[in-house]
């Protein structure tokens, strides 16, 4: 089966499984949405493993000094879709939501900027080199 076949059953399966009618399947909201017990620990949890998940690349970016290695395009791609996160969840008055995304956001926008300074300093660095060589 080549690749392509693979990822056209896989999506075809996924989509068929709501079509299926699972009702077994069906989430119980009135323990989902407890106010001010399970559904807030949770949130809390969940909202701490993801929002701190993209912090390891930014502290070993700041340890290197450089940027090599780092793809900025995930930080601002989660950056941005975090700030609908942060609008959904004044939204839905959420307070876990609300806070860890919000930290999200920043850590994911200081590992894109900073991106762009080592990147911006690590050119500058090449320049005066060729400079140098060129000189000499």
């Amino acid at each position: 089966m080549s690749r392509f076949s693979k990822v056209r059953f896989a999506v075809l399966f996924v989509s068929v499984i709501p079509l299926a009618g699972c009702q077994h399947l069906v989430i119980d909201t009135e323990k989902l949405f407890r106010p001010g017990e399970v559904s807030e620990i949770v949130g809390v949890l969940a909202g701490f493993g993801t929002t701190f998940a993209a912090f390891p690349d930014l502290l070993a970016m700041l340890r290197r000094r450089s940027s090599e290695g780092m793809n900025p395009r995930m930080g601002a791609i989660m950056g941005a879709f975090q700030i609908l996160w942060v609008y959904y969840g004044l939204l839905i008055a959420s307070r876990p939501v609300i806070i860890w995304n919000v930290i999200a956001v920043l850590i994911n926008f200081l590992t894109v900027g900073a991106y762009a300074y080592f990147l911006h300093r690590e050119k500058e660095q090449r320049a005066a080199e060729v400079s140098k060589s060129k000189g000499a």
